[in-house]
Parts: structure tokens; sequence; C-alpha cells
């Protein structure tokens, strides 16, 4: 058997009968269903919006909106009133309670899903408008139970809120096209000042290619003005193409010239190389040197032969004054030798772990005479040196290790830690005297530490 439809909805079709009963029920009401969410839109400013996130609906208790009667008729309770939605013959009441409730949260869920595009300010509003008010249009005849009113009332907000964003979209997406071919202005400015006033050619270069870049990222701007601005960006980097060219021209005629002034300086620098006036002739040959410096770069293999002439005028002279001062060298080279005698006695004989007071006297009378000696080679300056402050630092190492091992602060907390290590050990006894087995074994544990920070303490003082 079959149960008729409701009189106020006479033309919902039914679904076929489900297998083991002998009813129909209304069929679920056309219209929109939630479908696969849609992933990230472009806002007005060519920007992403996050997808709209699906959470699962609360409808509340459905008794509440609604009820089926033992013969199948089904109730919706709107406010004081209610009424005749459909009929339920496919299974008890409470399970077409939970299936009209089922459909009633599919409308729930369609609204939040419009709702959650209207904050997220994905998509048009206005098809976000056009959806709630089908939604709208259809809940007198829906037959779904729930919340009736509430759902109005947030489709009615979502109609008024979409109309309010309709105009905002498009004044942002007006925005966005303004900042846009504000962005490509500047950028055409900028490559117009670089073609016309920069000398910079490799980082210029640099910059309009990057110019190039950030032009092809920024979109959305109207096209004829962006066309002109193109334009001028293309003319900017031919003229700033044009200068570099012919800076570089110039660039090569001015090398030839370098190349006449360092043949003068060479002349210049073999015509001193035979003087024995060491002082002052070193002094010229670093004022030929700044001259050379200041002279500029000939073509770059023509540069290379001029520097190697240059340099050879230059050997010859201190080549000469190297050979005198070797007489100086080997006396440097004797006082050397008698300071690297002194020192490995010092080495032996300064042992400060031993006796520190007679190593303070033994290190002073060894600078005295480190000091007699005189001057070494400079390539062994450092070494000599070297060896000489660990030796210094040795003795001032035994010097701090004195200090720590007489430091009252550090032998009071060495005491203390101490003393709270034999607290806790007796109170570890009192606990096992108790039968608190456990507390004592905690106690055991902490006093062990104790002992540990006690030990490491002393030993930091004493060095034992």
């Amino acid at each position: 058997m079959s149960t008729p439809n409701q009189p106020n909805t006479p033309n919902q079709p039914s679904i076929p009968n489900q297998p083991g009963t002998e009813s129909t029920e209304p069929a679920p009401r056309p219209g929109p269903r939630p479908g696969p969410r849609p992933g990230p839109r472009p806002g007005p400013s060519g920007g992403q919006h996050p997808a709209v996130a699906v959470h699962h609906v609360d409808i509340g208790d459905p008794t509440k909106f609604g009820r089926v009667d033992d013969d199948g008729t089904v109730w919706l309770i709107v406010g004081e009133t209610e009424r005749q939605i459909g009929s339920w013959q496919a299974g008890t009441p409470a399970e077409g309670l939970a299936h009209f409730s089922r459909k009633f949260a599919d409308l729930a869920t369609e609204t939040e899903i419009l709702e959650e595009r209207l904050d997220a300010r994905s998509g048009d509003p206005r098809k976000t408008q056009t959806a709630a008010q089908h939604l709208l249009d259809a809940l007198p005849t829906a037959q779904v139970i729930g919340d009736i009113d509430s759902l109005t009332t947030r489709l009615q907000t979502i109609v008024e809120r979409a109309g309010a964003l309709t105009g905002e979209v498009k004044a942002e997406r007006d925005a966005a096209r303004a900042a846009a071919l504000a962005r490509k202005t500047e950028l055409a400015e900028e490559a117009e000042q670089i073609g016309a006033e920069s000398t910079q050619w490799k980082a210029s270069g640099t910059r309009l290619r990057e110019i190039l870049d950030e032009w092809r990222t920024v979109r959305g701007s109207d096209k004829k003005a962006e066309d002109a601005l193109w334009r001028r960006y293309a003319n900017a980097r031919d003229a700033f193409n044009r200068r570099r060219g012919a800076h570089f021209a110039e660039l090569d005629r001015d090398r030839a010239g370098v190349k006449t002034r360092k043949e003068e300086l060479i002349a210049e620098a073999q015509a001193l190389s035979s003087s024995t006036d060491w002082a002052v002739t070193a002094s010229k040959y670093r004022d030929l040197m700044a001259q050379w410096k200041a002279a500029g770069r000939a073509p770059r293999d023509t540069d290379d032969a001029l520097w190697t002439r240059f340099k050879a005028a230059q050997d010859v002279f201190f080549g000469a004054r190297n050979a005198e001062q070797s007489e100086r060298d080997a006396e440097f080279d004797e006082n050397a030798a008698a300071k690297l005698a002194l020192l490995a006695d010092a080495e032996k004989s300064i042992v400060p772990a031993k006796d520190l007071e007679g190593a303070r006297r033994a290190f002073r009378t060894f600078r005295e005479r480190w000091e007699e000696l005189g001057k070494v080679p400079r390539d062994q300056v450092h070494a000599l040196e070297a060896r000489v402050r660990a030796l210094e630092k040795r003795l001032r190492a035994e010097e701090d290790a004195d200090w720590s091992r007489t430091d009252p602060e550090a032998l009071a907390r060495a005491a203390q830690f101490t003393e709270r290590a034999e607290k806790l050990t007796q109170q570890a006894d009192k606990a096992v005297a108790a039968g608190r087995d456990s507390d004592a074994q905690d106690l055991r544990a902490q006093a062990a530490q104790w002992n540990e920070w006690a030990e490491a303490a002393t030993t930091a003082v004493t060095g034992r």
C-alpha cells in the first residue's frame, strides 16, 4: 500500500518503496547540495583566499522542531504552530524524525558554506546571494525538520551581506587594478631615471632586468595604459644600453692613453734602479706606485706586460738594498740563537707548580735578559714570542690555581654541599626506621647527588 502526499505538497514526487516496506516517502527537495569544496580562488587584488572549510552542523534535538505520528504523518513545528510536511512509512517514527532532520542538516550545511564563503570573501558574492535566495525561497515548502526560523534569519542575513559585499568586491578589484597600474608606473619611472642618468653600468643593468621580472608578475592593470608604460620602459632600457656602449667605447680610447703614461713611469723606475740612497729612493718608488695605480688600466694583456717591466725595475733596487741589509740580518740571527738558548733554559728551570715564588723571580730575570739580547729576524719573532707567552701563561695559571685553593667562598660552598648531603642521609635513615622505604630511597638518591656536587666543588678548589 502507499500513502498519498499531504495536501500542502500535492506535486511532490515520491520515491520507490524501500525493501520490506509498503509506503512511499516524498522525494528529497530538489535544489543545491553541497558538492566538493572549492579550492583557493583569486581575490580582487590577485591574491588567494583560503578555501572554505566545512564543519559538522549540530542541529540540536529534532524533537523540539517536529514529530512523526504513529501513522507516519510528519509534522514540522514552527514557533507555536505545526504544519504537515510529508509521510514516513519506511521505518519507525524515530527513524523518520532522524531522516527529515538529516535533510534539514543538509540545508544548514549549505547555509554554513555560504556564510563561510562570505567570511572568506571567496568567489563572486552575487552568486552567493543567488544561492542563498534560492534556499530561502524553498524553505516554506521544504520537507525538513529543524529550526526553520533560525535558518531563515541566517539566509536573509547572507542575502543582505552578499548584496553589500558586491560593491565592496568591485571597489577592491578597481583598487587592485589601480595599484597594479601605479606599480608599473613606478617601475617605468625608475627605468627612465636609470636610462637617463645612471653610470653604474653593472648594477643598473641588473636592476633593469629585475624591473622586467617584476613587471611580468604585476597583473590586472588596464591594458591600454600598460602598453604605454611598457613603451616607456623599453625606451629607457634602450637609452641606457646606448649610453653604456658609448661609455665603453670612450674607455677603450682612455686605455690607450693609460698605456702611454705607464711607459713613462717604467722609464722613471728603471732610472732609479741603480740608486743606493735607500730611504729616499724607496720613498720615490712608493710615489711611482701611487701614480701607477692612479693612471688606471690599459687593456688587460698590455697592462700585465707593463706591470712586469715596472716591477722588474723595482726589484733591481730592492734586491741591492736587501743585500746590504744581509749583514744586519746576520746580527739578528745571532740574537735569535741566544734567545732560543735562554728560552730553552727558562722552560726547563721555571716550574711554577713546584715553587711559585721562585718561578716569579726567575721569570723576571729571564725577561730582563730577553730584552737585552735585542732584535731577531722578522720571520722568527712570532714563534719566539709565542713561546714566551706560553711560559708566562703557565706562571699565571699557577697563580690563579693558588688563589683558588685559598678562596674562602669556594671552600664554604663545598662545605654546604657536604652538609646538605649529610642531612638528607639522616632523613633517609629516619624514613627507613619509620618503614617508609620508598621515601628513604629518594632521599638517598638526593644525598648521592649532593655528595657528587660537593666532590666536584672540592676538586675545583683543591685540584684533588
